[in-house]
């Protein structure tokens, strides 16, 4: 029976409710009992049948509705982080450039809620040097064997009485590709050329990397940090954060409001500072930072955007880091201060719905944070919703359609790739054996975003946007789980509609694999004319017929994206000739192109795709290039060499992952 159907059998039960009421009955594949006698309302027995009713749109184990939030268990950490509650954390880092190191030393505050007689933390790849308990005495500590995916354990011996601990420890350069918290930067990797650069990525489970901490994003602390650097370079951080460069290479940080370790960011380099207005600026190479200035000068019309849909901004300010191309991803969401590819900065401010994306964080996720990794799409799929939001208040409707599509484009290539049954296709995932790595596709980002506008259409942006800021200001600064959400959900919001209910199916869209048939569709008014204009251009193979004048970064995405595989060598030579795309300096519309150019043959834009992949260390454009290159015989060559020409500018996630599709792993 189809989700539908059951919706429909539902309203003929009223008549059989006093029967029902007599029974409990069992769904045998789950092993679980439902007693209606205990079901807390109407709405919560309609939930119960429909499980019942429809073998495959069924409620896991772990989804009471209507009950308390449940402690929370993460297989991503070795720490007793049920036994000891991290509080605050002081940090003291010197890095040294010549070494690739950092001599650390972590003091952590807590409160030992079980009275255990250790406190047990994540590390990976640490050398700890010694530990003091907060009395002055040193503790026998003891690092245990590594563990696949959740590195060592470090045991500390501690009193009852034990209120902190002091780790002293170094972190020491590691070349091999599962150290991943750590970029070292060459002068010659920047974009001034001068003087080195080391940036943090911690996201999900690499702050072990760096500090030795509880390793999971349901623990939250305050932090104060000092770093000392080269004189001559600026030392930031996911907190407050100076303006201009001390004389002597020491910084000092706070940040008040509690946060998850994996939001603990540190980058050093020859950075300079422009304010855009009283709450918003941006960092960067000198070199770069007035163009970065200009490119983001729309961010305080996106902060003012995000307050009016969401709530209000809890960090203070919000500042961006524009990174070396090394950087690994497009942004990072460290709080107050997002870390951003340099690749947005296209000089037309086409690609800055990356920084709306990285700006919404600061309540999906920093604010409100996902209680494990099984639950990323509370973090991504809100966020990506929020962005689009955000984006159609600044730019219109017709242009958040266009994300829309290119969102749903990018999503049904990853269910094809996965394949619609594959069990990393749901949004709540089930990740106990498996990375945490993993989570991170387009799944969580698009399927959760597209999950939430189908909430939206369904009960009108009104009560949504009432409900989301509800949300908000319950579970500020803590953490929360897919079932938290579900609940709220149910009880907040479908409960006042038995029609809102149906429509949203939450069942299917969350805990079954694929993509549901009523994923809601964008309008295609851009988009439409870009495809009238593709096709009267693969009819006629005539350049001239392409009015292209006021198309957006998107527009071209998708006109690229779409060619016919009937393309021609030469078809794409005449593109080329007429709109100089092998020479575009915008990253988007240059990856889009290299791959069709890898599909046809167009060998004259190797040269410049060649120096594209070894330039740029972002993964969203070597994978699908890298893949595509190694499909053809004649261009599996070439993906070899260039790898091996680029892999050291590639931060270890990505020259791991680069690695194994040029290997045919």
């Amino acid at each position: 029976m189809t989700a539908k159907s059951s919706f429909l059998f539902l309203t003929k039960i009223e008549k059989f409710v006093f029967l029902l009421h007599s029974f409990n009955f069992t769904n045998r594949k789950r092993n679980t009992m439902y007693n209606i006698k205990s079901l807390a309302s109407w709405s919560t027995l309609l939930l119960a049948v429909l499980l019942v009713a429809c073998g495959e749109n069924k409620k896991p184990e772990n989804i009471t509705i209507n009950s308390k939030p449940v402690e929370v268990t993460d297989h991503h950490t070795l720490s007793n982080y049920k036994d000891i509650k991290i509080q605050h954390l002081d940090l003291d880092l010197t890095v040294d450039f010549a070494q690739k190191s950092i001599q650390a030393m972590a003091a952590w505050q807590f409160e030992n809620i079980a009275g255990t007689d250790s406190l047990v933390l994540d590390t990976d790849e640490l050398q700890i040097d010694s530990v003091l308990l907060d009395d002055g005495s040193k503790a026998n500590f003891t690092l245990a064997a590594a563990v696949s995916m959740n590195g060592s354990a470090l045991k500390i011996p501690i009193k009852k009485t034990t209120k902190g601990v002091k780790i002293f420890y170094k972190v020491l350069y590691n070349e091999v590709d599962t150290f991943a918290a750590l970029q070292w930067l060459e002068p010659a990797q920047t974009f001034g050329k001068k003087h080195p650069f080391l940036f943090t990525k911690s996201e999900p489970t690499m702050s072990r990397c760096w500090i030795p901490a509880q390793d999971l994003p349901a623990v939250k602390f305050t932090y104060n940090a000092t770093v000392h650097v080269p004189k001559g370079l600026m030392a930031l951080m996911s907190a407050s954060n100076p303006q201009e460069k001390t004389a002597d290479g020491v910084y000092h940080f706070e940040m008040k409001q509690p946060i998850p370790v994996y939001l603990l960011a540190l980058a050093v380099g020859d950075i300079a500072f422009r304010s855009i207005d009283a709450r918003t600026g941006v960092y960067a190479e000198p070199v770069m930072v007035e163009k970065c200035q200009n490119e983001l000068s729309e961010m305080p019309q996106m902060l003012t955007a995000a307050e009016q849909i969401i709530g209000p901004y809890q960090w203070e300010r919000y500042d961006v880091l524009i990174l070396p191309l090394g950087f690994p991803i497009g942004g990072m969401e460290n709080p107050r201060l997002t870390f951003s590819t340099p690749t947005i900065i296209a000089g037309d401010k086409s690609l800055v719905a990356l920084i709306a994306h990285e700006l919404a964080h600061s309540w999906s996720g920093n604010e409100v944070t996902n209680a494990t990794w099984n639950d990323l799409w509370l973090n991504e799929g809100f966020t990506v919703y929020f962005e689009r939001r955000i984006m159609e208040a600044i730019r219109g409707k017709d242009y958040a359609d266009m994300l829309w599509t290119i969102g749903r484009q990018d999503l049904d290539y990853t269910l094809e790739k996965l394949g619609p049954k594959n069990e990393m296709t749901k949004l709540a995932l089930n990740l106990d054996k498996i990375s945490p790595l993993e989570s991170f596709s387009d799944i969580a980002y698009e399927k959760g975003a597209h999950f939430l506008w189908l909430i939206e259409k369904t009960v009108g942006r009104a009560q949504m946007d009432s409900f989301i800021q509800a949300y908000v200001r319950k579970y500020s600064f803590k953490s929360v789980s897919t079932k938290n959400f579900i609940e709220d959900l149910e009880a907040n919001l479908l409960s006042k509609n038995p029609d809102w209910r149906q429509g949203v199916n939450y069942i299917d869209w969350v805990f079954n694999p694929g993509l549901p048939a009523n994923c809601p569709v964008p309008g295609k008014i851009k988009f439409g004319a870009v495809d009238s204009q593709r096709i009267l251009f693969e009819s006629q193979r005539d350049v001239l017929v392409l009015q292209t004048q006021e198309w957006s970064t998107h527009e071209w995405l998708h006109f690229l994206r779409n060619l016919s595989e009937q393309m021609q060598t030469k078809d794409l030579a005449a593109l080329d000739k007429k709109f100089k795309l092998t020479q575009i300096k915008n990253s988007e519309i240059a990856c889009a192109w290299f791959v069709q150019c890898i599909k046809h043959q167009y060998t004259n834009a190797f040269p410049a795709m060649e120096h594209f992949l070894i330039n740029t260390g972002r993964e969203k454009f070597l994978e699908p290039l890298y893949l595509e290159m190694m499909k053809q015989p004649t261009t599996q060559p070439l993906a070899k060499q260039i790898f091996e020409k680029g892999k050291n500018n590639y931060h270890p996630n990505v020259r791991k992952s680069m690695r194994a599709i040029v290997e045919g792993k």
